[in-house]
């Protein structure tokens, strides 16, 4: 796969770090452009003054286009809001195309409504076709136990039938599902997934994190991992992200999307984040795309699983279910070989942990990694995805290490039902931490892991300066109101923040003179309007490299 992927890409591809590229001569529609009328945030402490010009996709000043070059004029509304483009620093893009093709189960009020969406899906199929869908989440339920195959199982018997939960880190299969697997009572798994059984030791049909790995539907083809990327590119624009740290890419996804590069078809902004088995292209180091459009220096991994399903991995068992300390991924010893593999090739490692005791193995690990003798974590911007749950003496340790917590305020909006549950109020004190990481100077890009929540990284804006769930819930001031951040702050995350995530501060992030022109317009500025308009506010033009790649106005 390595050998065919580098033969696709041969003479398009350039090594990093390097000075960024420079835009082919301008043509029509490529990169020039003039926004005028609309107040426009820097990102820094001053505002723009006047109208913002775009020249070969990089800002400079004045108000007037240069007769000699095609370009285009936007006039925008008074209101408009200018702002530098947004970013998600921990996303899926096959995963939400993948989840935009299938059953959508995300907000079913019961196990009886999952089946319902998953018996519809299956009426329109041919027997023995998999039924495949993504969302369920069973906190949300009356009864919020593990759900068991029975009733699935008995409704679809045809199929079989491969539900994940929402965060990923668990799936439900029916009966047939099962057999095609060969999960029985027999079955064992390693340390780091878990088959749930009843009380008669039979599989309930849930599958935990590595277990998962049994359940095999077919893979979708070349042509449907392109039809997927297209899709969640096509989401990603219209909610306003210009660019996505996309975690845990594939060498067969990342030909897919070189191909649609390739083919003038791909337009979002793409930090790919390897999956640790290509130690080929980890081995390669860092490239990129002539324009920069594409760039892969990093790889995504696993240390722990995630709360909702008890699979995040703590020093003290759960509160709700004592005994259990949750599932390691990676121990220690592997997390090290990797971390030390990716910085002997100047790649950045993300790993996912969640709970205290994953996060305190990722930052033992990283700590012990050097280059030429000198430690290598913070010159490499090593980051931990989610950091959830710290123990108190592990805050210190980002800071002088230099690791990024890559977190998702969502996460806080849909954990806050039950995470109290889970683990009780001394360690929910050191949760959801993003403003304890600021206060010690720490960088926090922001995301939000779509498809496991919403793509809309207003969604993320609200949670962030609100620590509330859209639509009321959860406490009247808020779940952990002392993490509010104050809206500068919060765009920061999706801006700034994000860009540092993937060395880009430089070139994005912020409207500066030279800079790349990534910007995201929204009809009224997210600085001043009302908490509750921050979920509201509508896109109106999505920009890359000065490319007005999606246009919500008029609609």
């Amino acid at each position: 796969m390595f050998a065919a992927l580098l033969a696709a890409v041969v003479g398009t591809v350039v090594c990093l770090p390097q000075a960024p590229q420079e835009p082919r001569p301008p043509k029509a529609t490529s990169g020039n452009l003039l926004l005028r009328g609309a107040r426009i945030h820097t990102g820094t402490n001053t505002d723009w003054p006047g109208a913002l010009s775009v020249f070969a996709g990089r800002i400079r000043r004045g108000d007037s286009l240069d007769p000699a070059v095609d370009a285009i004029a936007i006039d925008l509304p008074a209101d408009a809001f200018v702002m530098p483009g947004l970013q998600d620093a921990h996303g899926h893009l096959l995963g939400l195309g993948t989840a935009l093709a299938e059953v959508d189960l995300v907000g079913t009020a019961s196990f009886d409504e999952v089946i319902a969406r998953a018996v519809a899906k299956a009426a329109t199929q041919p027997a023995g076709t998999w039924i495949l869908g993504r969302g369920w989440d069973q906190n949300d339920w009356p009864d919020t136990a593990m759900p068991h195959h029975r009733a699935l199982s008995a409704a679809i018997p045809d199929h079989p039938v491969w539900l994940v939960r929402v965060d990923g880190h668990a799936g439900l299969a029916n009966q047939k599902g099962l057999q095609s697997a060969n999960v029985t009572r027999d079955s064992a798994v390693g340390a780091g997934g878990e088959i749930l059984r009843d009380a008669a030791g039979e599989p309930t049909g849930v599958l935990v994190d590595d277990a998962m790995a049994a359940i095999q539907p077919p893979a979708p083809t070349e042509a449907q991992i392109r039809e997927r990327l297209l899709a969640a590119q096509r989401e990603c624009l219209r909610h306003g992200l210009t660019c996505v740290h996309d975690a845990g890419v594939d060498a067969t996804t990342l030909q897919a999307m070189l191909d649609l590069h390739r083919d003038g078809k791909w337009w979002l902004r793409t930090y790919v984040l390897l999956a640790p088995s290509e130690r080929d292209l980890i081995a390669r180091g860092p490239w990129q795309t002539p324009d920069g459009r594409i760039v892969v220096r990093a790889v995504k991994a696993y240390a722990d699983g995630a709360l909702g399903s008890r699979g995040a991995a703590l020093l003290a068992d759960y509160a709700d279910a004592p005994g259990k300390r949750g599932l390691v991924s990676m121990p220690k010893g592997t997390v090290q070989v990797l971390a030390q593999f990716c910085a002997d090739h100047g790649m950045q490692l993300c790993m996912h942990a969640i709970g205290d005791a994953a996060n305190r193995t990722v930052l033992d690990a990283y700590a012990a990694v050097k280059t030429n003798g000198e430690p290598a974590a913070g010159r490499l911007r090593f980051r931990i995805e989610h950091a959830q749950v710290i123990a108190d003496a592990d805050f210190v340790r980002f800071a002088q290490l230099g690791v990024l917590p890559s977190m998702q305020p969502t996460h806080l909006t849909s954990d806050m039902p039950w995470a109290g549950q889970r683990l009780g109020p001394e360690r929910l004190a050191g949760t959801y931490a993003w403003t304890r990481f600021h206060r010690l100077g720490v960088i926090v890009p922001f995301g939000s892991d779509f498809p496991v929540e919403s793509v809309d990284p207003r969604r993320g804006l609200f949670a962030a300066v609100t620590t509330r769930a859209p639509g009321g819930g959860g406490p009247v001031g808020g779940f952990r109101p002392e993490q509010r951040l104050s809206r500068e702050q919060a765009l920061r995350g999706f801006t700034l923040h994000a860009a540092h995530g993937m060395f880009a501060e430089e070139r994005l992030g912020t409207i500066e003179l030279g800079k790349v022109a990534d910007l995201t317009v929204f009809d009224r500025d997210l600085r001043t309007c009302s908490e509750d308009e921050l979920l509201t506010a509508k896109v109106l033009l999505t920009v890359v490299g000065g490319q007005v790649v999606y246009d919500g106005r008029g609609r």
